[in-house]
C-alpha cells in the first residue's frame, strides 16, 4: 500500500512549475499495474491535478531505484464527468522527468510526448471517494504507457483554490512551503529516492491545517 498524494505546484512531482492550479486531490491505494514504454515499475505516488488554463493531470511517482526523480503524468485538456461516479480524461501528452532533465528550482522539466489515450476514475471529486483510477496511452513513437490504481478506501483529501491569478505573495508563500517540506524531509534523514513523495504528503498535511485567522 502507497500513500497516493497531489499537488501541483511546488512539489517533485510537478509536470511543470505551475502557480494555477485551482484544485488537487490525495489519495491513498495501491498500484496493480505501471508499465512505461514496456518497462514495470510499482509506485510512491499518484497525484490529480486541475489548473485554470483548463489542462488536468494525472500524475505517477515511480518507485524506480536508479532514478529517484523519475515521474510520468498523463495530461490532457478534454476531461468530462461520463456518470456520477465516472471521470474521463482524454490524454493527448505525456509529461515525463528523470533526473537526467533539466531543472527549474531544482525540479526536472519535464519532455512533452505527444500521445492519445485516455484516464477513467471510477469515483467522485464531489463525495472524496474513489475506488480506482486506469490509464492507458501511447505516444507517437508507439510507446505505451499504462496505470491501474485501486484506492483503499479512505477519503481523498482534496482542496480546490480561488480561480484567479494568484499573486505573487502567494506564489512566493507555496515556493517557501517546498522549502520547508524539503527541510523537514532533510531533518528527518529522507532517503533522496523518497523525498518526492515526502514532499508531496507533508504539502497535503500543511494544506488541511487551518489558516492563522481561522484558528
Amino acid at each position: 500500500m502507497l500513500a497516493i498524494a497531489t499537488g501541483l505546484w511546488a512539489t517533485a512531482a510537478l509536470a511543470e512549475p505551475v502557480y494555477d492550479v485551482d484544485m488537487y486531490a490525495l489519495m491513498s491505494g495501491t498500484c496493480r499495474t505501471v508499465s512505461i514504454a514496456g518497462q514495470s515499475f510499482g509506485c510512491k505516488a499518484v497525484a490529480y491535478f486541475h489548473n485554470q488554463r483548463g489542462r488536468s493531470e494525472f500524475t505517477v511517482v515511480l518507485d524506480d531505484p536508479a532514478d529517484d526523480s523519475h515521474i510520468v503524468s498523463f495530461s490532457g485538456e478534454s476531461a468530462e464527468r461520463a456518470q456520477d461516479n465516472v471521470f474521463e480524461l482524454t490524454v493527448d501528452r505525456m509529461l515525463l522527468k528523470s533526473r537526467d532533465r533539466p531543472k527549474v528550482d531544482g525540479l526536472p522539466v519535464p519532455l512533452a510526448e505527444p500521445s492519445t489515450g485516455s484516464c477513467k476514475q471510477i469515483g467522485s471529486f464531489v463525495t472524496r471517494q474513489v475506488s480506482s483510477i486506469a490509464c492507458a496511452a501511447t505516444d507517437r513513437n508507439g510507446r505505451k504507457y499504462e496505470l491501474s490504481f485501486e484506492s483503499d478506501g479512505s477519503p481523498m483529501t482534496l482542496r480546490k483554490l480561488r480561480q484567479s491569478s494568484l499573486p505573487s505573495e502567494k506564489r512566493k508563500a507555496r515556493l517557501v512551503a517546498q522549502l520547508e517540506c524539503r527541510l523537514k524531509a532533510r531533518a528527518a534523514q529522507i532517503l533522496p529516492r523518497d523525498t518526492a513523495a515526502f514532499v508531496i504528503r507533508c504539502l497535503g498535511e500543511d494544506a488541511d491545517k487551518p489558516a492563522d485567522g481561522q484558528r
